[in-house]
């Protein structure tokens, strides 16, 4: 054993060391997600496949080895949307760029105090902050606007009839990017059936980007955090306040 060590060459050492980072890092990003699910499913196949070899089932064992002679390629196919978030995740500037925690803390406030306004009114919304992954695919088929983060112009765009109130109002480094822009609607089963297409909406963003989403339901005049495709419903001002400041880091 102790010539193993010995025999180790700094390649070795620093070869080891980006193999274990690149495993934690997707362990990280796939924790508590669908994607752990589904790998976990994976390996019960796995194990199946070792155990008709070992116990001589073969029927099941020619079934699983012609399933596992494909398995690159059904890995694609099910975790596209991780694989397409990672590789946009490279390159890409954060919410705020380089904003200090002065103004970040600024724009979080002027969106907390619309977000509660509207929902004191019962007007639907969907706030979406971008964070490490661009969201340009979405800003470019909106309404553009390229301004700054205020409560009057948050709660504008939300108002009933007026021409941008449908779809999503997305906050690029620390600016309103765009509004009216139309996010992909999430297919998972497991969502309430209570989720109207607001909700439907931030959890698909979310499901395939990290930004944060906020939604206020019309209906309820409540307020929901979507972070990672999951939904933090009923949140008051406050709590919805902390929250984002503890997401960006303020």
């Amino acid at each position: 054993m102790f010539e193993i060590f010995t025999q180790l060459r700094w390649q070795d050492a620093l070869d080891i060391g980006i193999i274990a980072f690149v495993l934690y890092r997707l362990i990280h990003m796939i924790r508590g997600t669908r994607a752990m699910q589904m790998i976990i499913g994976l390996v019960v196949i796995l194990l199946a496949y070792v155990s008709s070899q070992m116990f001589g089932l073969f029927t099941l064992n020619w079934v699983l080895d012609n399933f596992l002679g494909s398995i690159i390629l059904v890995i694609i196919v099910i975790f596209q949307s991780d694989i397409r978030r990672a590789l946009t995740q490279f390159g890409t500037a954060p919410l705020f760029g380089g904003a200090d925690r002065i103004e970040r803390g600024q724009v979080l406030e002027e969106i907390t105090k619309a977000v509660v306004s509207l929902a004191t009114r019962r007007i639907g919304g969907l706030i979406v902050l971008e964070r490490e992954v661009g969201l340009n695919e979405y800003i470019e088929v909106g309404t553009r606007l390229d301004a700054r983060v205020t409560r009057e112009l948050l709660e504008s765009v939300f108002i009933p009839h007026s021409p941008m109130h449908d779809g999503a109002l997305v906050i690029q480094k620390g600016r309103v990017a765009a509004a009216r822009c139309f996010l992909p609607l999430s297919v998972d089963p497991n969502l309430s059936q209570a989720f109207g297409t607001r909700h439907r909406a931030a959890v698909g963003l979310t499901e395939e980007t990290d930004a944060v989403a906020v939604v206020i339901s019309e209906e309820r005049g409540k307020i929901s955090l979507v972070v990672e495709g999951k939904v933090i419903q009923d949140l008051e001002g406050p709590q919805l306040r902390s929250s984002l400041q503890r997401l960006f880091g303020t």
